[in-house]
């Protein structure tokens, strides 16, 4: 019985085999498969047992390719170049802790063979990116995943960055979750404040000592603007750097050369007319969101209404002249 087990466990080997040493530029004689299913996994096989076992594998469905010099994996679930984008992907997550982040891309290359991961240097850069250093991210994830599934309220600190560029504890939040939003490479929460009773968006890496209670959460629809659910469209570009005040319609000029940063950041949402010259735009979006958003973009971007929002914009350009013009 004990001199079946090898026989049986040669075709998982094998296909275990093509997957880390083969691909289109490095196919494997049925020598050389031989020679690795003995040399790491003590298995002995004849050279018609190889050929037998790939036939099997082609049957069930497997991508292998045979020629006269050798036989490799054709397709794989992720090709090298989706690899390569989700790493860089995780790498430039800043969400997402180093030490996650070197378990993830080592993940990552584990889907594909030696040689792809031969090629992924970057993944030592890791530690010299801008990272989160809260360690319970992917717990906390869990955790609103189980409380939004269980339609029950959490409890949980709430932490900002001090001068010593390390999380400090502000308050205990209750609240009553609904999405995990990711937005500008970080995830937020969205939640109400069952203190304030609005809706509100945590940093998920800015939450520590998560629970989960007893208390039912409050249904989205008793939210003011929020009757109908979630608006998933206008919440990926009417809320740009994910403050909750209410949406507003506003109309800025903006330079034709900034069209590409006015469509990336209002998407469908936008309504562009082409006057002399310049963009006219209308957006539905955050008021105070829009306010930082057109002092990034001064020099090509005006706001003309509403009139309270232009005001502010001006109250904020004489604040800066007044730092700057001394």
């Amino acid at each position: 019985m004990d001199a079946l087990e090898p026989k049986k466990l040669a075709l998982i080997r094998i296909l275990q085999i093509l997957k880390e040493y083969s691909d289109e530029k490095h196919p494997l004689t049925q020598e050389e498969i031989i020679s690795i299913l003995k040399r790491e996994y003590g298995i002995n096989v004849e050279r018609k047992s190889i050929s037998r076992n790939l036939s099997l594998l082609k049957e069930i469905g497997y991508d292998i390719e045979s020629f006269r010099s050798g036989s490799y994996l054709a397709s794989r679930e992720f090709e090298d170049s989706e690899l390569h984008m989700l790493i860089d992907g995780v790498l430039n997550s800043k969400y997402i802790t180093a030490k996650h982040s070197k378990d993830l891309i080592e993940k990552l290359c584990g889907m594909s063979n030696m040689y792809f991961r031969s090629h992924v240097r970057n993944i030592h850069s890791v530690n010299d990116r801008s990272k989160t250093d809260n360690q319970a991210l992917f717990f906390n994830i869990e955790l609103i995943d189980e409380a939004i599934e269980t339609g029950v309220q959490i409890t949980f600190d709430y932490n900002k960055y001090g001068a010593d560029k390390k999380l400090h504890r502000t308050k205990t939040h209750t609240a009553s979750p609904y999405q995990l939003v990711l937005n500008n490479q970080r995830y937020y929460l969205m939640a109400r404040n069952e203190q304030w009773r609005n809706m509100a968006y945590y940093r998920v890496d800015h939450i520590t000592n998560m629970t989960l209670t007893e208390i039912p959460l409050a249904p989205i629809e008793t939210i003011e603007g929020y009757e109908n659910g979630i608006n998933y469209k206008e919440l990926s570009t009417a809320l740009p750097y994910m403050f909750t005040d209410k949406l507003e319609r506003v109309v800025f000029y903006a330079e034709e050369w900034v069209v590409d940063q006015v469509v990336d950041w209002f998407g469908d949402n936008a309504e562009i007319e082409q006057l002399d010259g310049k963009l006219k735009v209308t957006v539905r979006v955050s008021p105070h969101a829009m306010e930082f958003w057109a002092l990034q973009y001064i020099s090509c971007v005006e706001v003309i209404y509403p009139t309270s929002l232009r005001e502010k914009i001006k109250e904020r350009l004489e604040e800066g002249i007044e730092k700057y013009g001394k």
